[in-house]
């Protein structure tokens, strides 16, 4: 005879249970690497932590290598395999396809599966041209008419400290914004026999270290000042222009080279000045030649009455200084984001026990469901990846043109 149930385990059941009965969202995902992986860790966890409308089904996945997909299906908690993403589009269990391919299949992805009545989410950056994400963003744009929602994966945006951020520059603390400088450093590329994977071909990725790293501090700056950047003055860099080509598949920031040398076709640093709409001023730089850092994001924002600071290597704390305060006690002070009236942190841990870097991507997942449900469209849509991609083509203008301010197109 069992042991009869504690009320824990039975409350425990009956929120199973309420969870299996919400109508299922299929969700079919193209690509299976480093950010296939992220995005496959959110669409597993989003159910299991936060109360959704809709349940997550991690129906296929889809890769062009047969046997590897397989597997990364089974590791990864997809219930199939496909090696066409047509075919995966195609699938009456998919209600929503999530594109983590490179940046060159985006546009043909997530527009075909936008006309398909799909749902969509897209990883940054948008696309590898501005031609490109307007296509995208016109398609999302119709498609919302027919009830659909298109997001594109920025995914810092849902980092809880970021998310408190923005709500105090909503709120007036730091007042006029005057200053945002932003770094993001790392260092995988210093060794110059690190061979030439896709995201060192222009053809493939649109661009280096701006695309990659550049375009997630672009979106974080414009999201944490909201306003846009209207206007840039860039230099970017090619450290090593050649590298060993090759041989065999890569693994997110891991691969295998040899068999002579290919030319690189992207940047590996950019360093750029702007200026907001408000006429703020604003300093990026995005390297993956910063020897020692690993993935270190920093972005500070001063106003007229206050500054904010985060960095990405602590990042459930958020620095602030209240300008407004007597200078005799006044100064930067840390909060601790893990408090269950933060944003995100009601579902999570109790207050002191902090989240980390996949837990952005369950954040994505969470907000994306909860959008589809209600019948609105998240944020950041196709539109901001667009304005996103705006900003990045300016930056290779400037610097084509020896640093020349350039403004962003509208």
């Amino acid at each position: 005879m069992g042991q009869p149930q504690q009320p824990d385990e039975e409350q425990a059941g009956a929120q199973a249970g309420a969870a299996a009965a919400r109508p299922p969202l299929g969700v079919g995902m193209v690509g299976y690497a480093f950010m296939g992986a992220a995005h496959s860790q959110g669409w597993r966890t989003a159910g299991r932590v936060f109360d959704l409308p809709l349940r997550p089904v991690l129906a296929a996945v889809c890769g062009r290598d047969a046997g590897s997909v397989r597997a990364a299906a089974d590791r990864l908690g997809w219930a199939a395999a496909e090696t066409d993403w047509r075919a995966l589009i195609a699938r009456d269990d998919v209600d929503l396809v999530d594109v983590c391919t490179p940046g060159d299949s985006h546009a043909e992805i997530a527009i075909a599966a936008l006309a398909a009545g799909k749902h969509v989410l897209c990883e940054k950056p948008l696309a590898n041209t501005v031609e490109e994400a307007e296509a995208m963003t016109e398609a999302a744009e119709a498609a919302a008419v027919r009830g659909q929602v298109a997001m594109v994966g920025f995914n810092y945006r849902r980092l809880p400290a970021a998310s408190l951020a923005r709500n105090m520059v909503a709120e007036g603390r730091l007042g006029a914004l005057r200053h945002v400088r932003v770094t993001y450093l790392q260092d995988w590329l210093v060794d110059r026999e690190f061979p030439l994977t896709w995201r060192l071909r222009k053809e493939t990725a649109g661009s280096g270290a701006l695309g990659d790293l550049g375009a997630h501090i672009v979106d974080l700056a414009q999201y944490l000042a909201g306003e846009p950047v209207v206007g840039v003055s860039a230099l970017t860099e090619t450290f090593v222009r050649e590298r060993p080509v090759l041989t065999g598949a890569s693994s997110g920031l891991s691969a295998l080279g040899g068999g002579g040398l290919g030319a690189v076709t992207v940047d590996d640093a950019a360093l750029f000045t702007g200026r907001f709409a408000s006429g703020a001023l604003a300093s990026f730089e995005a390297t993956r030649f910063a020897t020692g850092r690993k993935n270190s994001l920093r972005i500070e924002l001063n106003g007229e009455k206050g500054s904010l600071a985060f960095d990405l290597e602590r990042l459930n704390e958020l620095h602030y200084h209240d300008g407004t305060e007597p200078g005799t006690h006044a100064g930067f002070r840390r909060i601790l984001v893990t408090e269950p009236d933060h944003p995100y942190l009601e579902a999570w841990w109790p207050p002191g026990h902090g989240l980390g870097y996949e837990h952005t991507f369950v954040h994505q997942a969470r907000d994306l469901v909860h959008a589809i449900a209600q019948g609105g469209q998240p944020l950041p849509s196709f539109a901001d990846g667009l304005q996103v991609q705006r900003v990045l083509a300016a930056v290779e203008e400037s610097a084509e043109k020896n640093s020349v301010f350039t403004p962003t197109a509208s």
